[in-house]
C-alpha cells in the first residue's frame, strides 16, 4: 500500500492520541487544579526551556530552509515569536512567558537562573539537534510533533489559572497567544509535508521523527513530574 501525506498525518494522529502530551499528569494536574503553587512555579521555570529559548528551534528551522518561499513562512513564524507583532499586541513570545512567571511569583532574574533538570536538560539537546539536521526532521519534529496537539489545551489552561489565583490577562496571555500562533504553526507543517517528504523514505522519517519526538517529550515531562512530587511530598511533611 502506497505511503501518502494524508496517511502520514492519520499516522501522526495515532502517535499523539496513544501518547498525548496532555494526558501526562503534569499537564492535568494544570487544568484540574491539583497542583500546589510551589509546584506549577517549579514547572514554569522547567517549562521556560521552550520560550525562552525558542531561536535555538524557529531560528534553526529558517536556517536550513531550502526553498525561498517556505523560508518566508518560516520566517513568519520566526517573526511573531521574536516580536509578537501577528497574534500578541508586539509582546514577544519569550516576554509573554515572564509575564506568566511575574504573576505566579518568578521574576526574570529566577527564570533565567534555572536550574534545569535532566529531562529538560535532554530534551534541549535533542529539540535543538533535530531543528537544525534536515528541514524536514526539523518541521517533523516542532509542527507536526511539537506544536500540533497545543490548540484548545492552552485556552483551557489560561481560565483555571485566573480562576484558581487570580490572574489577569496579562498573566496568561502566553497560553491565549498559543492557542492561537501554534494552530498556525502546525498548519505550516502539514502544508510543507507535500513539498519535502517526496518519497515513501521521506514519510517514513517524519513519522519516526515525530515518534521520537513525543516520546523525548514524556521523558522531560516524566522528570519534571518526579520533581513536582518531591515538592509535594516536602509540603504535606510540613
Amino acid at each position: 500500500m502506497a505511503l501518502t501525506a494524508e496517511k502520514v498525518l492519520e499516522e501522526i494522529d495515532r502517535i499523539h492520541k496513544a501518547k498525548p502530551i496532555y494526558g501526562h499528569p503534569l499537564w492535568a494536574g494544570m487544568l484540574d487544579d491539583s497542583h500546589s503553587l510551589e509546584q506549577i512555579r517549579y514547572f514554569c521555570k522547567q517549562h521556560g526551556i521552550l520560550p525562552l529559548n525558542n531561536h535555538n528551534y524557529h531560528g534553526r528551522l529558517y536556517v536550513i530552509c531550502p526553498d525561498p518561499a517556505w523560508r518566508e513562512e518560516i520566517a513568519e513564524v520566526t517573526y511573531e515569536e521574536a516580536t509578537g507583532r501577528l497574534h500578541a499586541d508586539g509582546v514577544s513570545h519569550h516576554k509573554l512567558y515572564l509575564n506568566y512567571a511575574a504573576a505566579i511569583g518568578l521574576s526574570k532574574e529566577e527564570m533565567y537562573a534555572t536550574k534545569y533538570c535532566a529531562g529538560t536538560t535532554a530534551f534541549f539537546a535533542y529539540f535543538s539537534y533535530i531543528c537544525g539536521k534536515t528541514f524536514l526532521e526539523g518541521v517533523a519534529s516542532h509542527m507536526l510533533g511539537g506544536e500540533a496537539p497545543i490548540p484548545g489545551t492552552y485556552g483551557r489552561i489560561a481560565e483555571r489559572l485566573k480562576a484558581r489565583f487570580g490572574l489577569d490577562e496579562k498573566g496568561v496571555a502566553y497560553w491565549r497567544v498559543h492557542d492561537t500562533a501554534d494552530e498556525e504553526h502546525s498548519g505550516v507543517g502539514k502544508k510543507l509535508l507535500d513539498q519535502f517528504a517526496t518519497t515513501r523514505e521521506d514519510l517514513e522519517l517524519v513519522i519516526d521523527t515525530v515518534q521520537t519526538t513525543v516520546d523525548v517529550m514524556h521523558l522531560m515531562y516524566d522528570d519534571i513530574w518526579a520533581h513536582m512530587q518531591r515538592i509535594e511530598s516536602a509540603e504535606a511533611a510540613e
